[in-house]
């Protein structure tokens, strides 16, 4: 009699760590910040594939740019070679730094020199080539969007659905073994 007490006992303590565990493995699969995290990665990984593109764009507008403010003087030039060479000393091994000083020093030049037409349509270039590739972006991010919400209403019902059922199992399993055990109790102290 003790040893059916001793089994019922650790079989109820097994079922429910078993239970517990899939508890556990639910919340992590429907947890919204698990289903972020992994959103989060899958848009990182295509921010990136349009960054290399649209950079890639950038690049040639940037090799046109650079001509046309060469072209613009001398004396400008000279300055922006000389302003560079002393930004980088003063911002080495501070690449934030440095950046956000060379976009002020490129700002005050492009206030500077006037805008050629080769620049006006190199701005008109990279601005549709920029539009160009966000738009896929966005239809990506959108139907991720409506994706991300139609998973998590199955996950969540098939969730519930399974720990219902796993609790109903539970229970009984429990009623069952506590009712034979009841029954060997009740035959051992007639017997």
């Amino acid at each position: 009699m003790g040893e059916d007490t001793d089994q019922l006992s650790t079989e109820i303590a097994t079922t429910r760590g078993n239970l517990a565990n899939h508890l556990d493995e639910l919340q992590d699969k429907v947890s919204p910040a698990a289903i972020v995290d992994r959103k989060k990665a899958a848009a990182r990984d295509r921010v990136g594939s349009v960054r290399s593109k649209v950079m890639g764009s950038a690049g040639g507008a940037k090799e046109s740019v650079t001509g046309a403010v060469s072209g613009a003087g001398g004396s400008v030039s000279g300055t922006a070679s000389d302003a560079a060479d002393t930004a980088k000393d003063q911002f080495q091994g501070s690449p934030l730094a440095a950046g956000v000083a060379a976009f002020g020093l490129g700002m005050v030049i492009a206030a500077l020199v006037p805008a050629t037409r080769a620049e006006s349509r190199a701005a008109v270039q990279v601005k549709d080539a920029v539009q160009e590739h966000a738009q896929p972006l966005v239809e990506d991010v959108r139907s991720a969007a409506a994706e991300v919400g139609g998973q998590v209403k199955e996950n969540a019902a098939d969730a519930v659905e399974q720990v219902k059922q796993t609790g109903q199992e539970a229970t009984g399993r429990v009623k069952d073994e506590g009712t034979s055990a009841a029954q060997n109790v009740r035959s051992d102290a007639q017997g």
